[in-house]
């Protein structure tokens, strides 16, 4: 079996790396996070655009790339890697795929904007109980159309976002309907230990578009968001453990570096360890959402592991820097805070092992 990268999977990662190694540094991003404005950069999301990143997944009939989840997992790791203000994730994995499975006709404007970088997308899958699965948020037909009422919270690049796709409850059962932010709909901006863009949003007989309907729409769409939200967090878990293991190596006591100590280095052999099972699962994910099969177990798998040893590597990467760790004029600050909040978004480590093991008890043995 080969576990090799397509070229175009390869070509992507790298063209995302150029891009970022030139506008998203550290320096450029302290300018961000110390503005008034939301954590977004703008130009590199038009430069984003202009290389064919954002429109990865959507098809060349709409200006995109036509390429798989694996090839946008590869920018997503880029973007997590250098700590971007990008709503990448947001727009490519959360809000894209559901619109190119199931309305690439009826909203092909609306991606034909996303991949020109012109519209900023989400999905609002948070409900105020904290468990996606449990809707509170309605929809009715209504004049002949759709009306949202709901409240969702923790909404990836809510405060920034254009459009979202919503799932909700209807006479029918769930469904996925896509909306307009504007009439109906209220923005309210959160503040997050990262800094980033993230909203509630309240809607109030929001005009809707129906894109899906059925509980299986709804569990796929949600899958594919998790798995590319786990390639966002393998680039902020791999850039947590490069500096680590560069601080380790300069940092001296006794005048020999610290990562000499055999505890240190134990340590951090333990995060090189969780970053691979990152990485393995994530891969493992993404490359079966690509092939069509059934990858339940493996998206909560690899969500799992984000959170599980995510939440480790977060923890050992700032001990092992001591003081520096905590720093916000220090890039790990930014790795670490992005990193707690994917660990909990969209369920931690306990709600993926539950649904693993409900998924087991549904098995034969």
């Amino acid at each position: 079996m080969d576990f090799a990268f397509t070229e175009e999977a390869d070509a992507i990662g790298e063209l995302a790396r150029q891009i970022l190694a030139g506008r998203s540094d550290h320096t450029a991003l302290r300018v961000i996070e110390k503005s008034d404005g939301p954590r977004f950069d703008p130009s590199t999301w038009a430069e984003f655009a202009t290389a064919g990143l954002i429109g990865a997944t959507i098809p060349e009939s709409f200006g995109g790339a036509g390429l798989d989840q694996v090839a946008l997992g590869r920018a997503l790791v880029e973007v997590g890697r250098a700590g971007a203000a990008l709503p990448l994730w947001e727009t490519a994995g959360l809000a894209a795929p559901a619109l190119v499975r199931w309305a690439s006709e009826s909203l092909a404007d609306e991606l034909s904007s996303m991949a020109a970088g012109q519209l900023v997308a989400t999905a609002a899958w948070q409900e105020p109980s904290s468990d996606p699965a449990l809707l509170a948020t309605t929809a009715g037909e209504s004049g002949g159309g759709w009306k949202v009422s709901g409240r969702k919270t923790c909404v990836p690049a809510g405060a920034i976002c254009g459009a979202v796709l919503v799932p909700a409850t209807t006479s029918a059962g769930p469904a996925l309907f896509w909306i307009a932010v504007g009439e109906g709909t209220t923005v309210i901006p959160l503040l997050t230990t990262s800094g980033g863009p993230d909203a509630d949003l309240e809607f109030v007989d929001a005009p809707a578009t129906l894109v899906a309907t059925g509980a299986e729409s709804l569990a796929w769409a949600f899958e594919v968001g998790v798995a590319a939200q786990c390639a966002l967090a393998l680039g902020h878990a791999t850039a947590m453990l490069e500096l680590t293991a560069s601080y380790t190596k300069e940092r001296k006591q006794f005048d020999v570096p610290i990562a000499s100590f055999q505890a240190v280095g134990h340590r951090a052999a333990d995060c090189y360890i969780d970053v691979e099972a990152i990485r393995l699962t994530t891969w493992q994910a993404l490359s079966r959402l690509d092939e069509g099969l059934d990858a339940h177990d493996e998206v909560s798998i690899a969500k799992y592991w984000v959170a599980s040893a995510g939440h480790r590597l977060a923890l050992a990467a700032a001990h092992l820097h001591g003081g520096v760790g905590v720093d916000r004029d220090y890039p790990l600050a930014r790795h670490f805070t992005r990193m707690k909040e994917l660990e909990l978004l969209h369920g931690g480590a306990t709600s993926h092992l539950l649904r693993i093991g409900a998924a087991l008890a549904g098995s034969p043995q």
